[in-house]
């Protein structure tokens, strides 16, 4: 019984470790740019939500469409100003650029709100559901099932619109994209606007069980970076994978460890597909 229990927790924390990861595959499949900034857009996410949840007295659940909209268009924004001037440039100025908007958006986080942790207080917080001996957490839940949400809404998007099929033909030739009245730059700054809302969603939702700090982002980067490699790099569907599969591990891996070293086991098998399959679970683009 306490296989299962930790499976369902891992696939239910697993799930929000895709959608914080979808945004960050979304950008490198269409730009070809490793965003080291990423996770900082989980810290928007959660600030934008804490703050309407303080003033407006929204759920976090319902502030995390707002938290979409800010860093849709923080994203937007940024890519304009600055992603888009690296995209041709050699992979080391790209590294540079993204780790120093890191530092700015943190710093910068740590200046207007301070170092003080942040919580919201929820009717479910800590309500928890039992079928039979499996005990189910309600904020893990719904964060689960806003992920799942989130994650159909950018498929269907992708899929089944004029602008998701640009996005993929942009990520499979921006030459022929143009060639085909499709303008790329606009494409891309739209994607990076995607990629960013779709980060600060998912840590908004997080916001009932998680503090926010203008340091929460670095708990999660190393998490979204091994999930979008375990998928394969540019490859939402592998995002996806990859996210499951990081709760999975860490959930799993409680059974034979202390929790301490949960992410031993995680980064074990990281290690391992990097070196037998280095092209990540799924292979191809998105």
């Amino acid at each position: 019984m306490n296989v299962i229990q930790a499976l369902l927790d891992g696939i239910m924390i697993g799930g929000v470790y895709a959608v914080l990861a979808i945004g960050l595959s979304l950008v490198f499949g269409i730009m070809h740019i490793i965003n080291f900034s990423h996770a900082e857009f989980v810290m928007v996410g959660m600030f934008t939500a804490y703050f309407i949840w303080l003033f407006l007295g929204l759920d976090p659940l319902i502030g995390a469409f707002f938290a979409f909209a800010f860093a849709f268009v923080l994203g937007m924004g940024i890519q304009h100003l600055l992603i888009r001037r690296v995209l041709d440039a050699p992979p080391v100025a790209q590294i540079f650029l993204t780790v120093g908007l890191l530092i700015v958006l943190e710093n910068g986080a740590l200046l207007l709100f301070g170092s003080e942790f942040r919580s919201v207080q929820t009717p479910y917080q800590t309500m928890a559901l039992f079928i039979g001996p499996i005990y189910i957490s309600v904020p893990y839940l719904l964060a689960f099932c806003m992920s799942l949400g989130c994650g159909v809404a950018l498929w269907l998007f992708l899929r089944y619109t004029s602008l998701g099929w640009a996005m993929r033909a942009t990520a499979q030739n921006a030459m022929a994209a143009r060639l085909m009245g499709i303008d790329p730059d606009r494409v891309r700054r739209i994607a990076f606007g995607i990629g960013a809302g779709t980060t600060a969603f998912g840590g908004a939702i997080i916001l009932p069980y998680l503090t926010a700090s203008p340091t929460v982002g670095s708990q999660f980067v190393v998490l979204m970076f091994t999930a979008v490699v375990l998928g394969g790099l540019g490859n939402v569907l592998g995002a996806v994978v990859g996210g499951l599969a990081v709760g999975i591990i860490q959930s799993m891996s409680t059974l034979i460890l202390p929790i301490q070293l949960q992410n031993l086991t995680l980064f074990v098998v990281f290690i391992a597909v990097l070196a037998l399959r280095p092209q990540g679970l799924l292979k191809g683009g998105s």
